[in-house]
């Protein structure tokens, strides 16, 4: 058994952020002891699929529905499933999104870094992207979402 403390520590969540868990009815089995919140093996293994879940962008209350449909056994089975499949395809989407946004960091380093090499960004601001070195070329490409055509 771990007390509100140890999972706080563990997780690295507030106090008040387990106690709002608990009272959105996230811990509905949690056992206490002269009111005092005790979790179980089974809490901590809710609490880890709370915070992935979270951290995918899933409000509470969608985690909420999720846990009731674990409580409620087998027969939402396929629900579950659904649920992780959408939740997987949205972070497909983020990841993809982040890598754009990474290709053009990585293009605007190398251009801020020859800018300050040169002393001015003037001749790169209309640069031809096929003097490019290849790897920035590709970066700029991808950032800029640019289709080259193989004719």
């Amino acid at each position: 058994m771990y007390s509100i403390g140890e999972i706080s520590d563990k997780f690295n969540l507030t106090v008040s952020a387990i106690r709002y868990y608990d009272k959105e009815g996230l811990f509905p089995n949690v056992k206490r002891k002269n009111g005092i919140r005790q979790f179980d093996d089974a809490d901590v293994e809710s609490i880890l699929v709370i915070e992935c879940l979270k951290k995918s962008g899933m409000q509470i209350k969608e985690i909420k529905q999720f846990l009731d449909w674990c409580n409620e056994g087998d027969s939402t089975i396929e629900k579950r499933l659904q649920m992780f499949e959408n939740q997987k395809e949205k972070i497909i989407n983020q990841i993809d999104e982040l890598q754009d946004a990474m290709n053009l960091i990585n293009y605007k380093c190398w251009y801020y870094n020859e800018a300050s090499k040169r002393g001015t960004d003037r001749d790169l601001k209309n640069i031809n992207i096929n003097i490019l070195p290849e790897q920035i070329k590709e970066l700029y490409i991808k950032s800029h979402n640019i289709k080259i055509s193989s004719k």
